[in-house]
């Protein structure tokens, strides 16, 4: 045998019924489409993260409602006490003699002074 022959032979088998850039084209087209499912493949897997992402929100925010709706109610409700509370502290206010309130608000005053001195 003759080595140009091994050669031809070789090479004949390599490219047998490709035409000249047919090759190139075709596995251009391949890589392409490869390349393309992949990059599908990768936006449905953020698709579905996000999807994930905001349902979990949706839920976090529900709750975090839920917990703003429940503490509104309890300020409304402890607005109404103290409103009752101040309401009243007027009508003693009021109907008490001025005499009476200085030595109420004087020993309030005594009073927080003792316990800014004890724990001091």
């Amino acid at each position: 045998m003759h080595p140009r022959r091994d050669n031809r032979s070789n090479r004949a088998a390599l490219f047998d019924g490709i035409e000249e850039g047919g090759i190139r084209a075709y596995s251009s087209h391949e890589i392409d489409e490869h390349e393309n499912e992949r990059a599908v493949d990768g936006l449905q897997d953020r698709v579905n993260i996000l999807k994930r992402l905001t349902g979990d929100i949706h839920e976090e925010v529900e709750s975090h409602n839920r917990v703003l709706d429940r503490m509104g109610n309890d300020m409304d409700a402890s607005r109404g006490v103290l409103s009752g509370t101040m309401d009243r502290f007027k009508m003693v206010f009021e109907t008490k003699s001025s005499r009476r309130m200085a030595t109420l608000i004087a020993s309030f005053v005594a009073l927080f002074l003792f316990i800014y001195y004890l724990t001091k």
